[in-house]
């Protein structure tokens, strides 16, 4: 295998397929994490995404969701 002929998508795939065959999906996906870049503030991100969302809100979401799965299944 010639790796300067190869174009660096080409390369990127190689790499990933011999990390996931060796560490499986989820130590590929734990190894690349220890080298993504993060930004900003999660906490505050998360307040503000979830601001006046209540425990009783995504519950009732979670039971519409069950709701509509079950309708789905026994639509088939």
């Amino acid at each position: 295998m010639n790796t300067e002929q190869m174009s660096l998508l080409e390369i990127r795939q190689r790499g990933l397929e011999a990390l996931n065959q060796a560490l499986g999906t989820v130590g590929t996906i734990r190894f690349l994490q220890q080298f993504s870049k993060s930004t900003g503030n999660y906490t505050e991100e998360r307040e503000k995404l979830l601001e006046g969302i209540t425990m009783d809100d995504i519950l009732a979401q979670l039971e519409e969701l069950r709701k509509q799965k079950q309708s789905d299944i026994e639509s088939l």
